[in-house]
């Protein structure tokens, strides 16, 4: 299945959010610049825990702050929160093609937020040395996208060729 190939025409960030969830956003936004973006995406969070458009901008915060180990926690949250629908194990070991082939047909926008919030924490272990894990969701990603459209495969490449030994 290619997962570039798809004619849906919602993505999780066009569905509306509640008004006041959308203002908090707009005000992170706003405050990014001179720190005052937190407690205004926390508030979102708090009114929309699952909500994809705010776990996204959530996860970027943490990711652009450095604080990787919180952003882990929300790439998580959120492939787990796109996964629900779509009846994805929570357990992202035992994902597989046959799980794929009935959730391409109910959202490939869900898949491929899935796919991609996995590659995510997989990055993120690596950042944060936990090569180990990281490159074990790296593979299942690669696994489950045989023609590697979400890019693992380059990320899998970097992270081998940093592992080799130096010839001399």
């Amino acid at each position: 299945m290619d997962l570039l190939e798809f004619n849906e025409h919602s993505l999780y960030f066009d569905a509306p959010l509640p008004e006041r969830v959308e203002g908090l956003l707009n005000e992170a936004a706003d405050g990014y610049a001179d720190g005052t973006a937190e407690l205004p995406l926390l508030r979102a969070y708090v009114l929309a825990p699952g909500n994809l458009t705010v776990l996204v901008a959530l996860y970027r915060y943490m990711y652009y702050q450095h604080r990787l180990d919180e952003a882990l926690k929300v790439a998580e949250q959120a492939r787990l929160a796109a996964g629900d629908p779509l009846h994805f194990p929570v357990d992202w070991r035992s994902l597989d093609l046959r799980y794929l082939g009935s959730a391409v047909r109910k959202s490939m926008g869900l898949v491929r937020f899935c796919l991609l919030a996995l590659k995510a924490e997989g990055f993120l272990l690596l950042r944060m040395g936990r090569l180990d894990e990281g490159r074990a969701r790296l593979q299942k990603v690669r696994e489950l996208d045989e023609a590697d459209r979400l890019g693992a495969g380059a990320l899998l490449a970097v992270c081998e060729a940093a592992t080799l030994p130096l010839a001399v």
